[in-house]
């Protein structure tokens, strides 16, 4: 897999996290914790999307 389709596969998960994240929010009763599994997920998404681009 070349470092773009990488970085795009990336960039598709954490968009995907993103949505799933905010339909989360919006839902009553959901898990809080569950919530912030995701956000976390997306914020080592987010970093491995960042340094591989400082390296591209």
């Amino acid at each position: 897999m070349s470092l773009s389709s990488h970085l795009q596969e990336l960039k598709r998960k954490h968009q995907t996290l993103s949505d799933k994240v905010e339909a989360a929010q919006r839902a009553p009763g959901t898990n809080d914790l569950h919530i912030a599994d995701m956000k976390k997920q997306k914020l080592r998404i987010k970093e491995e999307i960042a340094r591989l681009s400082t390296t591209a």
